[in-house]
């Protein structure tokens, strides 16, 4: 696995985990990530050594079993051949024909339901008009996953997102709003299946994306990566951290380089050590692909990423 290029799988197939995230259980990592190939929106890998990444299925696609839960939300997974009425020809997103799309999904264990849950961006496949929330759940964590639709949450647009749980089970989903103005933190309900409560409003009109969010047990902090919003070109990427979700946020502070050596935030991954220290994993996509050119050769090769994995190294403010 080379940092800037495609990962293979057993198979050797080029990884198709683009804007991701990861989850341990069962012994396994899995990583789930963007697939924009034929009907697919969702692909799960699977890696006992965070080495070798077995291809478990795509968990989600335009054919994906739906159904309503408490929520009453938008179950529609693909549009009709008409344009939409409102399409900006400035705003139009990747996808094939029909294809709604599907961007940084993000997948939960909830220990109450034993369900998988599955959140992510969603658009109408036309435009970026829509900016909803969409939720996704299986009993398993690489079988096909039943969609419960997309919606705003409290009314709000909801774009590039992630998700967080703390240690007394309180989980959050943070996205994207006010076309990306700023920032808006929820705490999710008991089953993971909605929003319970806007906590906080964050970076007003500072235009950030990508939001990444990890905690450290060692000084008791949360830190929010993020980037600025220059479509798919990479910029400079910045940090922000508080001692509570709800409380008080530093300022935005660069990290990296002045592209974030060339990448975006997917998500950062807490990693134990055999010698139980706790490294900090920065992943992140390399939009276009800068130098793979398995990426390069296909058609909308700045609709697909090549990844970078970095340590990251602490120096505080």
């Amino acid at each position: 696995m080379i940092n800037g290029k495609l990962y293979l799988d057993t198979n050797g197939n080029p990884i198709h985990a683009h804007g991701g995230w990861m989850l341990d259980y069962g012994g396994y990592t899995y990583w789930y990530g963007e697939d924009r190939r034929d009907n697919h929106y969702v692909s799960c890998y699977r890696s006992s050594d965070m080495k070798n990444w077995e291809f478990r299925g795509h968990i989600l696609s335009t054919t994906s079993p739906k159904a309503h839960t408490s929520g009453r939300f938008d179950l529609r997974l693909s549009w009709d051949k008409e344009p939409l009425p409102e399409t900006n020809e400035n705003l139009i997103v990747p996808g094939g024909e029909g294809k709604v799309n599907i961007e940084r999904p993000k997948v939960l264990y909830n220990a109450l339901t034993k369900k998988f849950v599955l959140w992510a961006h969603y658009e109408n496949g036309q435009n970026y008009l829509d900016a909803r929330a969409c939720i996704a759940s299986c009993d398993t964590p690489d079988g096909e996953f039943t969609y419960h639709g997309s919606f705003n949450p409290f009314g709000e647009m909801s774009r590039d997102c992630t998700v967080h749980t703390d240690a007394n089970g309180d989980t959050y989903f943070i996205s994207a709003s006010r076309d990306n103005a700023d920032l808006h933190i929820y705490r999710l309900t008991e089953d993971y299946m909605n929003v319970d409560r806007q906590v906080h409003t964050l970076f007003q009109g500072e235009f950030r994306e990508a939001p990444a969010l990890f905690y450290r047990r060692e000084n008791g902090k949360y830190y929010l990566l993020s980037s600025w919003c220059t479509g798919w070109r990479p910029n400079q990427g910045t940090c922000a951290t508080a001692h509570k979700m709800n409380g008080r946020w530093s300022l935005n502070y660069p990290f990296g380089d002045e592209t974030t050596f060339r990448s975006q935030p997917a998500f950062v991954l807490p990693y134990e050590k055999e010698n139980g220290e706790t490294v900090f994993l920065y992943f992140a996509d390399r939009w276009g692909g800068g130098d793979d050119e398995l990426v390069q050769k296909h058609e909308n090769p700045y609709f697909l990423s090549s990844y970078i994995v970095l340590p990251i190294r602490f120096d505080e403010y």
